[in-house]
């Protein structure tokens, strides 16, 4: 122990006058305990003294006569009155000759003057002290000048004090050990220990170790805590609880949790303390479930031999928080009441939290209504609890009558619970307000502060605020520079991201796993896969890549660059695949139009016994909408209804969703009339649905219901409705709500733009079409063009359409559809050297065209057909089963349409590429595989053509059947020889 107090006083400020924190006008009140206690009253050391239990009295044989005066000291203090005392004992001094009465009554004072934090007194006493060399040599006095400096907050004068002492006793030792470490200086305290061990005889006691363990607790020493520990060892203390109390906490402050049970386990004596400390020690170490099993060991134990206290449940309660577990935690709760201790601010105060975080707003809003006295974290837990349940004026109210309560002041903590809160532009203000009242009250004395008002102003969409706040901080952290990279990442600013990181980088600042995370978001928004390699490259050098957020966001990235691929080896590659990693990459199939993919997945994640969450069950149900699979989707429905999704909103307007485009409209209706709250999603689903089905007064209808709820329409309602009134020919209707908008508060985008294109064009008004495009706000993107070339080519205008497809291919030089169309629009008119010209490009871009696919969902498996393919299993069994339906539909007038096929071939070969069409080979399919009580549901990737249209009507008549085909335009519903589309589509 010698060698390791050598090694330690090798560095130490020892050899010279030590002098920390030697301001005089700085008492440190906010860090300070009673001088009368040694050590930190956690460990059970001593009682120590609270301003509310001082009562100064004289011993009882100082209670004479002659010493009338120690006891009007005495009264004098405990009034507070110490100039008044001090003005008594300077004048007894000079005639009083009871040295015992006058050292006593110098102690009181002495003692009073700490308790007060009056160090202006504190010194005139000590300069008395100093004039009696008899005075100055009574280690009572001297030790309690010691103390009586640090409660005051200036150790230098305990120090010189100290070194001032000819002989000094274990007292005065201990009292300068905990003195340093009341005052938040670990490593002095530390020193002065090993001077003892080395300059003196004296042996520590169960006094001193465990001031020496907290600091070297506060300072992460593990190897000085581990000598003091051998220490205790061979001074025989390991029967000593306090000794052993300290020893844990210090093994658990330094993350030796073992060493600290082991610690508990060979206590042959254990108090309460030595419970609540072990239980503190496994839940600040995370080791939430071994902290519950030691709790219900208390439990256990005799009740007479341990009752717990407001300390054993105020550690349990954050515990139940953590992890979310509510059930838990009102048990917690009821073992409170049963103790009587849900009356203690503290309790009361944990279970507010506890009840925020585990997600029951109520009940945390009905505790704190009950609690009568509140403090501060009474506040800033049910702020707290507001914010984080998303319940954004229940946070702002809460604010407000904080600020209204008489002697609460809003402070650092209440500024990091509401800011989360402010999510967006409607927020501005509020954070304005925040930031106004942090300047005002001088709140920023840490970084955390700042940060979280850089984060807040970019969620508020005010990043130019964001950027100001960060350049005005001193001391950028890497969380500072996170705040902001992140906040440019996530709030449409990608480039400034990655210029921020760069420069971060550039500081000397090494990023983290949050920074790496936002610049991966940065470069998906940006579409950089090139950038993102090479972070994917900073990612492996570094080693970060088994940090499950890194890889999560790898994944991610790759996936919204369009690299599904590369995404699924990161997904493989993971050690440790966890929901939200399987959720990503269902997701991410799903957005990258590979719906089968996603299925196979969402059913793998089920074998592997993973809980599918909301994100998995919505990818799911897009990916069901995306095939048209109405089986698949009805089962997948039925999985949400087993796990209690159903209920959310979100989920149930994805199946709303699901249903609607799998076909089943009427179904679609069914769920949304038994939803029991109704968000806009939900109607703006519904009316989207209705819309391409083309029942556009059930859409507009649904509009005046969603109105008369007290929703107000938005842009996805607008862009519902204005589909509907095009797939039905509402030309005027349409022209009118697109009119009403911006009287709505909605400003028209480019989607509004498009699908009022399209309305006009359907109707043949392409004039009028091409006056709005030209009116327009914003430039014209490909979707308007695109639009307006395929009406073009409906409506035979090729000198309009010419001009559309040149400007199409201007805009988007790389996608193949547009290639079609053009092509499509020349064969109509027969311009065929245009068709080749036009085909040739499309070769010489290394484009090729998707064939015509159709696909048919029977009995929970997918069936694929392509136009003019001759390889499936039952390709004879179709034909035969086409010529049949052929020839009796032509007895009823259908007379093949061969203006459909856009080649340059003669009419046998036309009508052989027509009985080949993908469609009529999945119709047939369907017939023959199933029922005459059975839909025939079929999806096809491109519009279906006039031909296809004319025999599906027919085919339904001879029959008898159903038959519902989605193609890439709307919903067409066949029955009794007519379709939905009444043959506008």
């Amino acid at each position: 122990m010698v060698l390791l107090a050598e090694a330690r006083l090798s560095s130490s400020v020892l050899p010279r006058k030590i002098i920390k924190n030697s301001n005089p006008t700085n008492n440190g009140s906010s860090r300070r305990s009673s001088s009368l206690s040694l050590c930190s009253s956690k460990t059970g050391q001593s009682p120590s003294l609270t301003k509310t239990s001082l009562r100064l009295t004289l011993p009882y044989e100082s209670q004479s006569p002659e010493n009338s005066f120690a006891q009007e000291i005495t009264d004098l203090c405990n009034n507070g009155t110490l100039n008044d005392a001090f003005f008594v004992l300077s004048r007894h001094l000079l005639k009083s000759s009871d040295f015992a009465s006058l050292t006593n009554a110098f102690g009181i004072l002495i003692q009073a003057c700490g308790y007060h934090d009056d160090l202006n007194v504190g010194r005139k006493v000590h300069e008395l002290i100093s004039s009696s060399k008899e005075l100055m040599s009574n280690p009572i006095l001297t030790t309690r000048l010691l103390t009586m400096y640090f409660s005051c907050g200036s150790p230098s004068d305990s120090r010189s004090v100290f070194e001032e002492l000819e002989v000094r006793n274990l007292f005065q030792w201990n009292a300068m050990i905990s003195g340093y470490s009341k005052n938040d200086l670990w490593n002095d305290a530390i020193a002065v220990f090993c001077q003892l061990l080395l300059t003196t005889e004296l042996k520590p006691d169960n006094f001193t170790l465990p001031c020496v363990l907290k600091s070297c607790a506060e300072v992460s020493d593990a190897e000085m805590g581990q000598g003091v520990h051998g220490m205790i060892l061979k001074m025989g203390l390991v029967s000593d609880i306090f000794v052993n109390n300290s020893l844990m906490s210090m093994y658990g402050k330094c993350c030796l949790v073992d060493e600290a049970i082991r610690v508990f386990d060979k206590m042959p004596e254990k108090n309460l303390v030595s419970w609540n400390t072990l239980l503190f020690v496994l839940s600040a170490n995370g080791l939430i479930l071994e902290g519950f099993e030691l709790f219900l060991d208390m439990i256990s134990l005799d009740k007479e031999f341990l009752e717990m206290d407001d300390a054993t449940l105020v550690t349990v309660l954050p515990m139940c928080a953590f992890e979310g577990w509510i059930e838990l935690g009102k048990l917690v709760h009821g073992l409170s009441v049963k103790l009587d201790l849900n009356h203690e601010l503290r309790v009361s105060n944990a279970l507010i939290d506890m009840y925020g975080k585990c997600g029951s707003l109520v009940e945390a809003q009905f505790l704190f209504k009950k609690t009568l006295q509140r403090n501060v974290v009474s506040w800033n837990a049910m702020i707290g609890a507001c914010a984080r349940n998303v319940d954004i004026d229940g946070t702002f109210e809460f604010l407000q009558a904080m600020s209204f309560e008489e002697g609460m002041m809003v402070n650092e903590v209440t500024v990091l619970n509401v800011l989360p809160a402010c999510l967006g532009p409607l927020y501005l203000n509020y954070v304005k307000e925040i930031h106004g009242y942090v300047v005002r009250n001088g709140l920023k004395i840490n970084s955390l502060v700042p940060n979280a008002l850089v984060a807040a102003y970019a969620k508020c969409g005010s990043l130019d605020s964001a950027k100001h706040v960060f350049n005005g901080m001193e001391m950028k952290t890497v969380s500072s520079w996170n705040a902001l990279i992140g906040g440019c990442a996530q709030n449409g600013d990608p480039i400034s991201a990655v210029q921020l990181f760069l420069q971060m980088t550039s500081s000397g600042l090494q990023p983290d796993w949050f920074t790496i995370g936002s610049l991966l978001l940065a470069c998906a928004h940006l579409k950089h896969s090139h950038q993102g390699r090479s972070v994917h490259a900073f990612i492996q050098r570094n080693g970060l890549e088994k940090d499950s957020f890194i890889s999560i966001s790898l994944i991610s990235f790759y996936i919204q660059c369009g690299k599904v691929s590369t995404a699924r080896t990161m997904f493989n590659m993971m050690e440790e695949i966890d929901s939200v990693s399987w959720n990503a990459m269902i997701s991410g199939y799903t957005q990258n139009g590979m719906p089968d993919e996603s299925l196979n997945l969402f059913r793998k994640m089920q074998r592997y016994i993973y809980e599918p969450s909301l994100v998995a069950i919505t990818s799911a149900f897009m990916a069901c909408a995306q095939l048209s699979c109405l089986r698949l989707g009805k089962e997948t429905h039925c999985f949400a209804l087993k796990a209690n999704f159903a209920e959310d909103t979100f989920v149930g307007s994805s199946i709303i969703d699901m249903y609607a485009k799998c076909g089943s409209i009427d179904q679609a209706r069914c769920i949304f009339d038994r939803l029991h709250e109704k968000d806009s999603v939900s109607w703006n689903v519904i009316i989207t649905g209705y819309g391409i089905h083309g029942c556009a007064s059930e859409a507009l209808e649904l509009l005046v219901e969603m109105q008369e709820e007290g929703l107000n329409p938005d842009e996805f309602t607008y862009i519902g409705i204005l589909m509907a009134c095009s797939h039905a020919g509402l030309v005027e209707e349409g022209l009118e709500y697109f009119k009403q908008m911006p009287t709505k508060g909605v400003a028209p985008k480019l989607e509004h733009y498009a699908c009022v294109a399209d309305l006009l064009g359907r109707a043949g008004k392409l004039n009028d079409a091409v006056q709005l495009i030209k009116g327009m706000p914003e430039k014209p993107d490909a979707r308007i063009w695109s639009s307006l070339l395929g009406a073009c080519r409906i409506h035979g205008d090729i000198t309009l359409g010419e001009t559309v497809a040149n400007k199409l291919l201007e805009l988007e030089p790389h996608k193949v559809e547009h290639y079609i169309l053009a092509s499509n629009l020349f064969a109509s008119s027969g311009r065929w050297d245009d068709v080749r010209r036009v085909r040739n490009l499309l070769k010489e871009n290394g484009l090729r065209k998707d064939p015509g696919c159709s696909w048919i969902d029977l009995k929970g498996k997918v069936y694929c057909f392509m136009a003019g393919d001759n390889q499936n299993p039952e390709c004879a069994a179709i034909h035969v089963m086409w010529s049949i339906l052929e020839e009796k539909i032509s007895q009823i007038g259908y007379v093949p349409d061969t203006e459909s096929v856009l080649h340059e071939v003669d009419e046998v070969e036309k009508l052989k590429l027509l009985r080949g069409h993908s469609e009529k080979q999945a119709i047939v399919f369907g017939l023959l595989n199933t029922s005459a009580a059975v839909k025939i549901r079929l999806y096809k990737n491109i519009r279906m053509c006039r031909d296809c249209h004319n025999a599906t009507k027919l085919v339904s008549k001879v029959v008898g059947r159903e038959i519902v085909v989605r193609d890439n335009k709307r919903f067409h519903h066949f029955r009794d020889g007519f379709c939905s589309c009444r043959d506008y589509w």
